[in-house]
This record gives structure tokens, C-alpha cells and sequence, in this order.
């Protein structure tokens, strides 16, 4: 299933737009005509990752924490607030910086967009439902989450965007949209971002061992990159409030998952298991029936050529910092 829905954005502010998911959703506004300005202050996001658009016509960088302001020159039509550290390594170095950055950071983003009359995005994430007792996990669910945690700092500042959020919609009558992430993969990783997939191709491809962690049993559903961009823009131009979970709805255990970036890799590493990290949880599923029925949208990369679209991206890039 292809999504149908469109829509002509003239400016786009993309917050994290360096960032992993970030950089990817620039380069498809720029490819669909409009003009993007980036924001970002590269404390996780890298400058090789917009190097490619720098000289494209209508691409704008501007270098800023968005949690002490967010300063746009041209009014934009649509904000899209994907500035946040996502992977474990980034949150629990920067714990400070997430909170802010998920408070401070979504109210300047979300004012920026009152203020010019912009549809706002907000990128949210399948941590919100914590450690779920549900599976799958549909919109509906109110999460199992750990509030003071070692994994808190990220999914409480991604449950507190949601609630300004919906406030700022509430209150004010701004134009806002929540998107759920499902553990997004791709090129433009960073394989040392402590994530499941950069960290065993990055292992494979050196030929060390795949560091599984606990038994491996415990599950995650696996979106494309470009599946992810194009269901957060159905979302955008749809013109829904949501939540809704933009995901792959095909689980996968970490120790197949490992299985099978060996074979694609074409290497020999061995399979090791590791302490399980505190509070990770033991299945990640999401329910895509809202993405399906109202947004026409369905993830179209299957895992094997995703996975090897990426393995052949880190052969070429380099799996270092």
C-alpha cells in the first residue's frame, strides 16, 4: 500500500534536521519543492549527514539549541520537532540536555509554529509506552514506564512533549500532530549509538563477536528509514492530531536479529551475550491500524533489504564516530 496523501509545504523548519531521521526528513522536503531550514546544534546530530543539501537551492542551516531559542527568519508552514539524543548512548550521557531539549525545546518549537499559523509535528517515540504489558501496543495504551529510571530522562521528556503538546492544541488552537517512532533503521546511523542494528553491523563487518543482550529473546519491530519519512510526512499533510505509532508491525528478536546481520554481512562472528540493560524492555510492537486506515500508510522495505541497504551504507561510510 502506497500513501496518497500530499501536501505542497512552501517552508519547512526541521528541529534535529542533522540528526539521523532528521537529515533524512530534509532531504525529502527538498525533493518534494519546498524550501528547509535546519536547526541544530550537533551535540548527536552530524555535519556529514546535511553536507550533501549545504548547496542545494532552499536549505538553510542554522546552528542552535532549540531549548534556549529557536530564531527563524522566513515563517515556515510546517514545524517538524525531531531535535532530541535518542539512542542510550546520547540520553544517558546527556540527561540534562534530553529533558530540556523535550520541554524547553517542543514550547519553542510549538511557538514558532502558533505564531506563523504552522502545522506542527512532534516526534514522539514507542518508548513512551515504557516496558509494555500489552503487545502490540496501539495508541490507546498508557505505557508501563519507570518515571526515575536510568531510561526516564528520555521517555518522561518524550510523555511531557506529548502532554505540552496536546495543551498547546487545547489551549491555543495550534495546528499539532504526534508521530510515534518504532525503532527506525538505516543509513546515517552512528555505529557506536549503543542501538541494536548500527551496533551489530558495526561488530560484524570488524568481525568481532555480536553482543546480545540478556537471552536475546526480548523483541523490536525494525521501520526503514525511508517507510518512517514517508509516514511522518502522510502524517503532517493529513492534518490528524494523533498520537499514531508509525512502525513496522513484524516483530523480531534481538538474538535472530543478530543472526541475520551475520549472514547478510557474510562474516563469521559468533553470537555473545551480555548483562541486560535496566528496563529495556521485553517486547516493542506497534498497532498501525490508525496509520493504515487513515493515512493509507504501510512500512514497504522487508528487513533483509533493509538490512543490507544499511550494511552496504556502513562498508562505504565506515562504522566510527
Amino acid at each position: 500500500m502506497t500513501t496518497a496523501l500530499s501536501r505542497n509545504w512552501e517552508h519547512a523548519v526541521v528541529t534535529g534536521g542533522a540528526g539521523f531521521v532528521g537529515s533524512h526528513l530534509c532531504a525529502a522536503l527538498l525533493d518534494a519543492g519546498a524550501a528547509v531550514t535546519c536547526v541544530d546544534d550537533f551535540s548527536t546530530g552530524r555535519p556529514e549527514n546535511i553536507a550533501p543539501l549545504l548547496e542545494q537551492p532552499g536549505f538553510t542551516l542554522v546552528q542552535a539549541d532549540v531549548a534556549e531559542e529557536l530564531r527563524i527568519k522566513r515563517p515556515p508552514d510546517l514545524v517538524l520537532h525531531f531535535a532530541s539524543p535518542a539512542s542510550p548512548a546520547d540520553y544517558l550521557r546527556l540527561p540534562l540536555h534530553t529533558l530540556e531539549t523535550g520541554s524547553l525545546g517542543t514550547r519553542n518549537a510549538l511557538e514558532l509554529a502558533h505564531s506563523c499559523g504552522a502545522r506542527f509535528v512532534l516526534a514522539s517515540t514507542s518508548e513512551v509506552y515504557g516496558d509494555p504489558l500489552q503487545n502490540p501496543q496501539d495508541e490507546r495504551y498508557w505505557g508501563n514506564v519507570n518515571p526515575v529510571g536510568p531510561r526516564s530522562v528520555y521517555d518522561e521528556a518524550k510523555r511531557f512533549g506529548e502532554a505540552l503538546t496536546t495543551a498547546h492544541a487545547d489551549a491555543q488552537g495550534t495546528d499539532t500532530c504526534i508521530v510515534r517512532l518504532f525503532n527506525t533503521y538505516g543509513p546515517r546511523m552512528r555505529g557506536h549509538d549503543g542501538r541494536a542494528v548500527p551496533t551489530f553491523v558495526r561488530q560484524a563487518l570488524a568481525g568481532e563477536p555480536l553482543t546480545v543482550t540478556g537471552d536475546g529473546r526480548q523483541t523490536r519491530s525494525l521501520c526503514y528509514v525511508d517507510d518512517t519519512v514517508r509516514g511522518i510526512l502522510a502524517a503532517a499533510a493529513h492534518g490528524m492530531r494523533g498520537p499514531v505509532n508509525i512502525g513496522n508491525p513484524t516483530e523480531i528478536t534481538m538474538l535472530d536479529l543478530a543472526r541475520l546481520v551475520v549472514e547478510l554481512a557474510e562474516c563469521s562472528s559468533e553470537i555473545r551475550y551480555i548483562e541486560r540493560p535496566v528496563d529495556d524492555p521485553a517486547v516493542r510492537c506497534p498497532d498501525i491500524t490508525l496509520a493504515r486506515d487513515k493515512l493509507g500508510w504501510d512500512p514497504q522495505v522487508r528487513a533483509e533489504e533493509g538490512l543490507r541497504r544499511t550494511i552496504a551504507w556502513f562498508r562505504e561510510a565506515g562504522t566510527e564516530e
